[in-house]
């Protein structure tokens, strides 16, 4: 997708210099005895008293920084009245919850995965991906409804709260000194949060705490346990590809389901409103699946229409196309191939830019021109353990800055030597037509005029797009049975181009 944003390396656990912790034994344990207590708040959604070393307004602080990052990282929907149907579906959610005076945010990400996620301090996210799947807005709001449950009751802090303890020192000198609380706060902050794994108590609370939210607004909650089975099955569609985190988390989303379903029986929620046709009637144009125009692949050679470019990756390496990057991998790991924007528009200024980093030893830098674009092309070698050699080529193109990358563990160097050399040799501006003009996938929405079958509707309205998620995506079980006059589909409109990742399967 090749879109030049920060690298803040947040998979990473925060790393904190303990220099300024030396203290004696004895000032240690009066210090943790004495905050100890204070450590332990009441959970404000359940009452309960949890783990937690963080006030409120700390919470709200650690959720604006990870914001901060999450938009550097990710790309949005440019979509005002669809994030303004979901903003408003997650402040009416988050109303009935027990913490409504947050300053709750809620986006949609442009990503084609089926996802959601939420930040401290009321900062929630839903994919695209995840609106193409839903049928219906009670659907939607058991999905937000989770995540603001996992807000009210501060299951990231707890979380973070418990890595602290885990660490030790950090949690002493937290209580010692507000400037190592502030910066251990800052050093968490990132999308480090992101990667928090929950346990299954939070996931059932979640669960539990989110059924009542869509409850308390006046939606079916019925809707909850029908949106575990669909998720479900995309996952298994997908060959277990990723589902949202509340499912990702444990490996039966069924068992989630019945229990969902068992609650409702035994609270004897009252019937709420579905809302099918204001969702589907939102959701009308969504972009479906990847966007082609942010890059795909066709075999070993990728092609980017947004940005014109073409390249080819080595044969036999598994390729991906991320969002800021394409990478690609040596079968046996030993080497790899990155592109992305560099900063700068003129190469030789990244070139000293990536250079100049610490570790870094240039060997060789040269001008010259790679299918007629100006470039840089260095070799270096990067001093750590085991130590790496690499090939640079930094390219000009239409006021930007390519930046190739490949890099090998020098004891391996030559399974790399020549492909670095094709792959980096075989950057060039995109001209065929065809591909330049590709489009993404849409869903469309059709109301039948008439009864109508799903097998007569498909036939109809053909799709590129696997048979059961065509059917899924419409909450078709049986497609043989005659649907009424009325009723709204998606059609899956367009041609599906290429593929996000190239390469045989990992593993």
């Amino acid at each position: 997708m090749i879109e030049r944003r920060q690298v803040v390396g947040a998979r990473h656990p925060a790393r904190v210099t303990r220099g300024g912790f030396a203290l004696h034994a004895g000032a240690l344990l009066l210090a943790l005895a004495s905050g100890w207590s204070a450590s332990c708040a009441a959970n404000p959604a359940t009452g309960k008293s949890q783990l937690n070393l963080y006030s409120e307004a700390q919470e709200i602080e650690l959720g604006r920084q990870a914001a901060a990052e999450v938009e550097q990282q990710m790309a949005f929907v440019d979509d005002p009245a669809l994030t303004g149907y979901v903003a408003e579906l997650g402040h009416k959610l988050a109303a009935a919850s027990e913490r409504p005076g947050l300053p709750w945010s809620f986006r949609v990400v442009d990503d084609p995965v089926v996802n959601a996620f939420a930040l401290p301090g009321g900062f929630i996210y839903v994919t695209r991906g995840l609106l193409g799947h839903v049928s219906t807005e009670a659907e939607l709001a058991s999905v937000i409804g989770h995540e603001i449950a996992h807000v009210t009751a501060q299951h990231g802090v707890n979380q973070m709260s418990k890595q602290q303890v885990a660490a030790g020192g950090l949690l002493l000198g937290m209580i010692l000194s507000p400037e190592v609380a502030q910066a251990a706060g800052a050093a968490e902050a990132g999308l480090g949060l992101l990667f928090l794994k929950y346990g299954r108590d939070d996931e059932r609370q979640a669960d539990d705490l989110g059924l009542r939210y869509l409850a308390k607004t006046g939606y079916e909650a019925r809707e909850m346990s029908a949106m575990f089975r669909v998720l479900q099955e995309v996952g298994e569609i997908s060959g277990g590809g990723r589902v949202p985190n509340w499912l990702a988390t444990h490996p039966d989303p069924g068992a989630r389901r019945e229990r969902s379903e068992q609650l409702i029986a035994e609270r004897k929620y009252p019937p709420g409103q579905v809302g099918a046709e204001a969702l589907l009637r939102r959701i009308d144009g969504l972009t479906f699946g990847p966007d082609p125009r942010e890059g795909f692949f066709e075999g070993d050679t990728f092609f980017h229409p947004g940005l014109a470019f073409q390249f080819q990756i080595p044969a036999g390496w598994r390729a991906v196309n991320e969002k800021a990057r394409v990478v690609a991998l040596h079968p046996d790991g030993v080497a790899e191939i990155e592109l992305a924007l560099a900063t700068g528009a003129k190469a030789d200024e990244a070139a000293r830019a990536f250079l100049g980093r610490e570790g870094i030893t240039t060997i060789t830098s040269r001008k010259g021109k790679i299918h007629g674009l100006g470039a840089v092309l260095a070799d270096f070698s990067v001093a750590t353990q085991r130590a790496i050699s690499g090939r640079a080529a930094f390219v000009e193109k239409d006021g930007k800055v390519f930046q190739l990358v490949g890099l090998v563990f020098s004891d391996r160097a030559v399974v790399a030597r020549d492909a670095f050399e094709r792959t980096l040799g075989s950057f060039a501006p995109l001209k065929d037509r065809a591909r330049l003009g590709a489009q993404p996938q849409r869903l469309r929405l059709v109301q039948l005029t008439a009864p109508t079958s799903f097998e007569q509707f498909r036939r109809q309205y053909p799709a590129e797009l696997e048979p059961r998620l065509y059917e899924l995506i419409n909450r078709v079980d049986d497609p043989a049975i005659v649907l009424p006059a009325g009723t709204l589909l998606k059609r899956v409109e367009g041609r599906k181009a290429g593929s996000q990742v190239a390469g045989p399967p990992l593993g």
